[in-house]
């Protein structure tokens, strides 16, 4: 695989048209961490895992394992990541640890589902909180109603996917213009969502000091599951049946805390990488995972277990805030979400469009995509990209049975969770093998805790990757197929750049 010049070149070289713009420091790099982290999930998913495991004291325990995961990852992608401090992040680790062809599925995926379905579910995200506010956005007030197009699936155009595509576009327009601009609207709304989680921390310790009683009763008994719902015939009540629900449970708390490793797409553009990415790992992701088991703490000083595993809409965060500030609750979190899932929104798609740069340098995706503008970012790129979410914004899927609508992506996401966490831990894998290919080549950050920490995060990924191939196989073993569609792809691609 050919060297980049435009992603090698020394920090303190004048820059050129044709290459990046050193523009990001490590607070920005730290901002797009833990900005692209924090979306909507902590708010949700907490209704769902307390579902699976049934006591505060498991909730709790699902949060530390992701969090146990998470920074034993992001610690061991810092080394990749000051080792090859350039555009491309897990492509171009996989690709020089293992094979290009490996690589480029990761990138494919990533284009194809990953990257662009998790910006398409956030958007409508932001667009079903916006409706909080602003009633007439709704996912049922049709401006184009559901048209068929195969069975069990429709294409239609409410006006919250109007608000969704209105979000994608205008943070791939604002990103085109220079990563200055991403940067400083990444780096406001990160602020902003962080101190809207600092201030809902601040109620729960309040609810706390003046209602102790409700966050006693939740940890009397807290290691005893009840009113749990069973995963594909065992339920928490047995102790397998609580590492099944554990190992499950992660779906939803990994893809809170998930695309951590998107600083490293970007790494072209941050100035002193070598000290600065895996800084920026570290700390990003230890503040992230640190505020994620305080919100869950909130939660319960505010509210019954019971109330947790029936809020609403699964909007646990909404439904404390609510009993703390009655009929203030729901606008103030529908405007916290807002904001965080604008700045989610807007970090994606700041760093999606790096991967398919770095695929096209190496002649693995279309020759524009590897093309800088203007304004020294993958114009073309973030185009492709912005279109794709764009279309998995309209699909829907379609209930017979119970006449309702989905969502394409939500389902595509469920399929594709596995699949990214295989491929993080063929990520961390590569830091053994590249330890023993290639020993001479500097390591200017080594991974703390080598060789055991990472060896943990893969024990442990694959345990849970493992009970969910078991038990959750109508979304897993799809995500492998989307994988696998990726192969005649990468050899036509091949082919074509051999040529003459």
């Amino acid at each position: 695989m050919e060297t980049r010049p435009e992603v090698t070149a020394s920090v303190d070289s004048i820059e050129h048209p044709a290459e990046f713009r050193k523009a990001l420091g490590l607070f920005d790099s730290i901002m797009i961490v833990a900005g692209i982290m924090v979306g909507s999930g902590i708010f949700i998913v907490s209704a769902e895992i307390s579902r699976q495991v049934g006591s505060s004291g498991w909730l709790l325990a699902a949060w530390v394992i992701t969090g146990v995961l998470t920074l034993s990852a992001a610690l061991s992608y810092g080394e990749l990541a000051a080792m090859m401090p350039q555009a491309g992040g897990m492509y171009t680790y996989l690709c020089e640890a293992f094979s290009p062809l490996l690589g480029f599925l990761y990138g494919w995926t990533l284009l194809t589902v990953i990257q662009t379905g998790t910006i398409a579910a956030v958007a409508i995200a932001f667009a079903r909180f916006s409706g909080v506010a602003f009633p007439i956005v709704n996912e049922s007030h049709y401006l184009i109603a559901p048209v068929r197009i195969l069975p069990g699936y429709a294409l239609s155009l409410s006006t919250a996917q109007a608000v969704a595509l209105g979000i994608i576009l205008l943070t791939a327009i604002v990103n085109s213009y220079g990563v200055q601009w991403g940067k400083l609207i990444q780096n406001i709304f990160t602020v902003a969502k962080l101190t809207g989680m600092v201030a809902l921390l601040a109620l729960g310790a309040l609810a706390f000091f003046l209602h102790p009683n409700i966050f006693h009763a939740n940890f009397t008994g807290a290691w005893h599951p009840h009113d749990v719902v069973g995963i594909g015939g065992v339920s928490a009540v047995t102790s397998f049946g609580m590492f099944v629900a554990l190992c499950v449970s992660q779906t939803g708390s990994l893809f809170s805390a998930d695309s951590w490793h998107d600083i490293t797409f970007v790494a072209g553009e941050v100035r002193n990488p070598k000290r600065n990415l895996p800084l920026a790992l570290g700390l990003g992701t230890s503040l992230v995972i640190t505020l994620y088991l305080l919100c869950n703490l909130c939660y319960l000083a505010v509210l019954p277990l019971h109330a947790i595993q029936t809020a609403p809409g699964d909007r646990v965060a909404t439904l404390a805030v609510d009993t703390i500030l009655p009929s203030f609750g729901k606008l103030a979190m529908g405007l916290l979400i807002m904001v965080s899932t604008f700045g989610t929104v807007n970090g994606l798609t700041l760093a999606g469009g790096r991967a398919c740069y770095a695929m096209a340098q190496d002649g693995l995706f279309f020759r524009r995509a590897g093309q800088l503008n203007k304004a020294r970012v993958p114009g073309w790129a973030l185009a492709l990209q912005c279109l794709w979410s764009l279309f998995l914004v309209l699909p829907r899927t379609y209930d017979a049975a119970t006449g309702q609508y989905g969502n394409l992506y939500s389902n595509l996401l469920d399929y594709v969770i596995s699949a990214a966490l295989l491929f993080y831990i063929l990520t961390v894998a590569a830091l053994f093998r590249l330890r023993r290919t290639r020993p001479d080549v500097p390591r200017p950050y080594r991974a703390w805790g080598y060789p055991w920490l990472p060896a943990l995060y893969i024990v442990g990924a694959a345990i849970v990757l493992s009970v969910l191939f078991c038990y959750r196989t109508a979304t897993t073993w799809p995500g492998l197929l989307i994988i696998a569609s990726g192969i005649p792809v990468y050899f036509f691609l091949r082919r074509r750049s051999s040529k003459p």
